[in-house]
């Protein structure tokens, strides 16, 4: 089965930090770019990050921009979400998915997004 596999998250207080991992299986990530997600009860998903294939560009959504760092490791078939200075705000299931990129960097489009992992939950509270 082509889907990815979201590991990491947990409960941490607000300012700390936690990293969350995304593998994919059943395919390489070689020619993906690779998008986090986000969704909190009651409201929509949210787009957080997008990383390029080669992971040279990364877009942020302005509201985890400078506080949250997406990388990737293609030979682990691996992309990564490093978050610091957690806010309470933070706290939502967050999934992984993927989009073919061919030359120039793609859109991170839910829509258009593929292989879609089962999510892992990140709590910010005290």
């Amino acid at each position: 089965q082509l889907q990815f596999v979201e590991s990491g998250g947990g409960l941490v207080q607000p300012g700390g930090s936690l990293r969350l991992s995304c593998t994919a299986s059943g395919f390489t990530l070689d020619y993906y770019a690779v998008g986090w997600f986000r969704q909190a009860p009651g409201k929509e998903r949210e787009g957080v990050s997008c990383i390029s294939k080669g992971g040279v560009i990364t877009n942020y959504a302005d509201s985890v921009k400078g506080r949250f760092t997406s990388s990737r490791d293609n030979a682990k078939n691996t992309v990564y979400l490093q978050m610091n200075s957690l806010k309470p705000e933070d706290t939502a299931d967050y999934y992984c998915a993927a989009i073919v990129q061919r030359f120039a960097m793609p859109s991170c489009d839910y829509r258009a997004m593929l292989y879609w992992g089962k999510g892992t939950l990140v709590t910010v509270s005290s």
